[in-house]
């Protein structure tokens, strides 16, 4: 949106009044910095003025030409002066409220837009920077009451373009008590700005949230078609899709995108965890290194490609992916986890150990790990750490099979017989078939340490 309102030149008995706090405050509702903005414009707004020469009338003009470069503290003491000279003057409070919120004093601004519309209640952009401050304190009931006013009420410039995201501010607030009235609100915005896709964008996310998955599905293809390089409408559609199981509309979608933009490598990824999720994996990574992947600044990103990758069995750019996790983000214990599991399916038992530990420093109560620094700790020949890391993940999950063997195996190589034959035991009592080689291992074991029960541990029909 232009926040760029043109000079009307001055006319005889009129004056002029600043409404660029408006449109910065109506930019930053849509996500656009002030930061962005070069020199504030003035806008000229027509008012009657019984007397040019009116002090109070110079010191507005002067006010606003401060403003206008910048200059907020010249202008706030022309201002208050207007302010306590005339306290009806809506335009001295309006501008007030521009200098207060762009000196970050939200409770002053919203004082002051209080005051300018109280004097003048039928201004759009007083009504609309008094709901938005509201809105960004907390305070949606209230913040609700000035939008919902504003949204009646005409924008000096772009008038369509105003009303739209008065409602989408409206829509916003709305959100934290009326689901239905906010999605009112997004559905009023786009009529009035028919080729803007953010009004579905937010309906999709709130109809997304609510699980009304069907209709948030046709808001974000709506976002898609509207803008095709959205990466936040095209994210929020594949996302619901696979929310819906949807995966081959998902695949479509993607592949009809990467047709008309095919280095558009959002797209690429998606399609990728797409063919992942319908179990494509080697389509997956292809589809990945026909791109041109640089996730070393996004460790979102590089877990999802190396989650892909090791998925499809290419384990060293899987590796090279979690590592780049690990590093962004030290501190995240899925990261130590993935990277530390991949290392065990590698045989880099000794790495594999430290990213396990990591991992469960960081979140103790981080069962699946645990079994796995079994696992690895009896690798690297540390039966005890094997032992105390079955312990612990026996406080979090139930016993299987794999684990009774673990500690009968573990035990073995400590030479506690008397524990391995137990374990041993255990096993075969609940395997019930489903590791036949270990079966096998177990019962020979057993035959060779516990041989006065050598009978019992044979299978009818061998010796």
């Amino acid at each position: 949106m232009s926040c760029l309102l043109s000079h009307i030149p001055m006319a005889t008995r009129t004056r002029s009044i600043f409404l660029l706090g408006a449109c910065l405050a109506l930019a930053s509702a849509i996500g656009i910095a002030q930061s962005q903005e070069s020199k504030p414009t003035i806008r000229r707004h027509q008012v009657e003025e019984s007397a040019p020469e009116d002090p109070n009338a110079v010191l507005l003009d002067q006010a606003e030409t401060a403003m206008q470069h910048g200059d907020f503290a010249t202008a706030e003491v022309a201002l208050q002066k207007v302010s306590a000279a005339k306290p009806e003057d809506y335009r001295a409070w309006f501008d007030l409220g521009y200098v207060y919120n762009a000196t970050r004093r939200p409770a002053q601004a919203i004082d002051a837009y209080r005051k300018a519309v109280a004097a003048k209640p039928d201004v759009f952009e007083s009504n609309l920077n008094l709901g938005l401050l509201l809105g960004k304190q907390g305070q949606t009931s209230e913040a609700a009451k000035y939008l919902k006013a504003a949204t009646q009420l005409k924008p000096s410039a772009a008038p369509d373009e105003g009303l739209s995201r008065a409602w989408q501010a409206l829509g916003r607030v709305e959100e934290t008590s009326d689901a239905h009235a906010a999605l009112a609100a997004y559905g009023e915005a786009a009529k009035l700005t028919p080729k803007d896709p953010e009004p579905h964008l937010a309906s999709a996310a709130l109809l997304q949230r609510e699980k009304t998955l069907d209709a948030a599905t046709a808001e974000y293809r709506t976002a898609v078609d509207l803008d095709p390089s959205s990466g936040d409408a095209l994210n929020g559609l594949i996302n619901v899709l696979i929310e819906q199981k949807k995966y081959s509309d998902a695949e479509a979608a993607l592949r009809k995108l990467l047709a008309a933009s095919p280095r558009n490598n959002v797209a690429n990824t998606q399609l990728a965890r797409v063919l992942s999720a319908q179990g494509k994996n080697d389509e997956a990574a292809q589809e990945l290194q026909s791109g041109s992947h640089d996730s070393s600044g996004d460790p979102q990103a590089a877990f999802q490609l190396g989650t892909i990758y090791q998925k499809a069995g290419k384990n060293a750019e899987a590796e090279e992916q979690f590592r780049i996790v690990v590093q962004k983000q030290p501190r995240d214990p899925q990261a130590h986890y993935a990277l530390g599991a991949l290392l065990m399916q590698e045989k880099k038992f000794e790495e594999s150990q430290r990213e396990l530990i990591a991992a469960i420093n960081l979140k103790p109560d981080l069962a699946e790990a645990y079994g796995n620094l079994a696992v690895v700790a009896a690798a690297n020949k540390n039966y005890g750490l094997a032992l105390r890391a079955l312990d612990l993940r026996a406080k979090y999950s139930p016993e299987i099979p794999a684990t009774y063997f673990l500690r009968a195996t573990t035990y073995d190589n400590l030479k506690d017989m008397p524990h391995a034959v137990e374990y041993y035991q255990q096993f075969l009592a609940v395997d019930d078939g489903k590791f036949p080689d270990q079966e096998w291992q177990a019962r020979h074991r057993l035959i060779a340490i516990d041989p006065q029960h050598a009978d019992k541990y044979r299978i009818k029909g061998t010796k």
